[in-house]
């Protein structure tokens, strides 16, 4: 397992904290050299400092801002300038807010597609063509359950996620006939921070505590997927069957299990 990761360059973004983080220290262990990209620079550099101390990978971080395109477009092009080569990106930076339609503000809604979607795109965007030209490479995009089943009071948030498995599957087809991978992951809830934002009440982590699942075992997965590529990554399994079902059975779900699913 580890020589198939050793010496790969994985670009993972939101690498400050969470997922993201746990990640790039789980490559390093395989010796892959994380490439760290989030807006908190002062992290970065303490997370980047610390992988190298411990795993001696070469790791390097960038400050950046998903939303801003402009800078995406530079950054990614120093990456290249830098390493040569990107063998995976981890489109990983993301936010939400868990707030009912009617209360929730436009700008707001439009911050959460501007980071989950046209920011993820944004860097797919960057990394495509060398991926094309060296006819390799994985991208992997965390998406959500909230993108394959909606709840109330998530109509913006979950509107983000349909979308990036919406550009996900559009964009595995695209590449059908390459050699790069595109993988969306879809977790239920995980203990990071992203609830600070997104629930800010504390009703939702109070009701699913004990579904939670930690950031430990989600990164651990997505390390194995980087190492046996697929389409889809369903976190926790069980979860998934939900959705199965809710695509199904629509009606039916909206009456039997709408309350159920009503956690925020």
């Amino acid at each position: 397992m580890e020589n198939r990761m050793r010496n790969k360059n994985i670009v993972i973004t939101g690498a400050s904290s969470g997922i993201g983080e746990k990640v790039a220290v789980q490559v390093a262990k395989l010796g892959a050299r994380p490439v760290l990209l989030a807006r908190s620079t002062e992290k970065l550099q303490q997370l980047s400092e610390d992988i190298n101390r411990n795993y001696n990978v070469g790791s390097i971080y960038y400050s950046l801002d998903v939303s801003n395109k402009v800078q995406v477009e530079q950054v990614f092009q120093q990456i290249l300038l830098d390493i040569g080569k990107i063998d995976v990106l981890l489109n990983n930076a993301g936010f939400g807010m868990f707030e009912t339609f009617s209360d929730a503000k436009l700008e707001n809604i439009e911050k959460m597609f501007q980071v989950n979607v046209i920011g993820l795109m944004a860097c797919t965007k960057a990394v495509l063509p060398s991926m094309v030209e060296n006819n390799s490479g994985h991208i992997i995009n965390i998406a959500s359950q909230a993108g394959k089943l909606a709840t109330a009071k998530s109509s913006g948030y979950a509107a983000t996620k349909h979308a990036v498995l919406g550009f996900t599957n559009s964009l595995r087809m695209e590449l059908a006939n390459t050699n790069i991978y595109i993988s969306a992951v879809n977790p239920g809830p995980i203990e990071t921070n992203f609830f600070t934002i997104a629930d800010k009440s504390g009703t939702y982590v109070s009701n699913v505590r004990k579904y939670m699942l930690t950031a430990d075992y989600v990164a651990d997965k997505i390390v194995r997927l980087m190492l046996r590529p697929k389409r889809e990554l369903n976190l926790p399994r069980w979860m998934n069957v939900g959705s199965i079902l809710y695509n199904l059975f629509p009606s039916i779900a909206d009456k039997l299990v709408g309350n159920l699913l009503n956690r925020k």
